[in-house]
């Protein structure tokens, strides 16, 4: 009980110490330059591929599990007898596979609130730090055993912190969650009136309230219209106040397309689509939506 006791005010400690990042401002001074350094990036058609957009979810999280299984691979083999050379591979896969790992979170990074940019820097700090530690591994393996697995050692524990943070920033910040995944929730079943067909000037977009969820609302020239939940699925962002192109909507916030005629993502950093309204003009001319899968 008092092991437990003291893991459970350690872990308390390292919260409390996670949630002073988000508020540590003086990080900011970091943050900035990187985040310029990493939208720069000539990625083309690759950062959509790095934020996920094919999978429909992050990347990040997919590509960690091989990195973090070959290092915890190379310290079990540590202990075992005559099984130095394996853990040496494990160490140098796990610190190759650990790049493109890391350029995915990159990638996700530079396109969120300040916020989680704080906490997610000190949490590539750490990953680096374990970077750093098992390819020094990997080195002096070969040559002195005992400072390659202390350095492994050493380097699992900065991956461990990372992870924790890591944990933080995907569950307590909702870095990378589909921020439109509660609206099915929120509106009830059936058809909602969202007013006058009439008052939509074509090509602009609306915002309109189906119960406590807000909804875009295009109208095209030839009177059909468009409505998706107004909710980015990226970070909650405000399509309504977003352009209007070529039949999709873009968040003003960090710029995710969604096609207006079934919520598709067009491009990223978004990866979940869009909840898309049915729609039907009534006999008196009022537009009324539903959602499908509402309820």
């Amino acid at each position: 009980m008092a092991a437990l006791s003291g893991l459970s005010r350690a872990l308390q400690l390292g919260l409390s110490a996670i949630e002073r990042l988000e508020t540590a401002q003086a990080l900011d001074r970091l943050v900035a330059p990187v985040q310029k350094a990493v939208r720069s990036l000539p990625l083309g058609p690759l950062r959509d591929v790095l934020h996920g957009r094919p999978l429909g979810h992050p990347l990040h999280p997919v590509l960690v599990q091989v990195p973090m299984g070959a290092w915890m691979s190379s310290a079990v083999l540590d202990f075992v007898p005559g099984a130095g050379r394996q853990a040496r591979v494990l160490a140098g896969v796990g610190t190759l596979t650990a790049l493109p790992a890391a350029l995915a979170g990159w990638a996700d990074w530079a396109e969120q609130h300040e916020q989680q940019m704080r906490t997610g820097i000190v949490h590539a700090a750490s990953n680096a730090g374990a970077v750093s530690m098992y390819a020094a591994s990997f080195v002096v393996r070969g040559r002195r055993p005992v400072l390659g697995r202390a350095l492994g050692l050493a380097g699992l524990t900065c991956a461990g912190v990372g992870g924790f943070i890591g944990g933080h920033l995907a569950y307590r910040q909702g870095s990378g969650a589909n921020k439109t995944e509660p609206v099915p929730h929120l509106v009830e079943p059936g058809w909602h009136q969202l007013g006058s067909l009439d008052g939509l000037t074509p090509g602009k977009p609306e915002r309109r309230m189906v119960g406590e969820v807000p909804v875009l609302v295009v109208r095209d020239e030839d009177g059909s219209v468009d409505v998706l939940a107004d909710w980015c699925s990226h970070l909650a962002g405000p399509l309504s106040q977003g352009d209007i192109k070529d039949g999709c909507a873009t968040c003003p916030w960090h710029g995710s397309e969604f096609r207006l005629s079934d919520g598709a993502v067009v491009s990223g950093p978004a990866t979940a689509p869009q909840p898309r309204f049915e729609t039907r003009i009534e006999p008196d001319g009022t537009l009324a939506v539903r959602l499908p899968n509402a309820g």
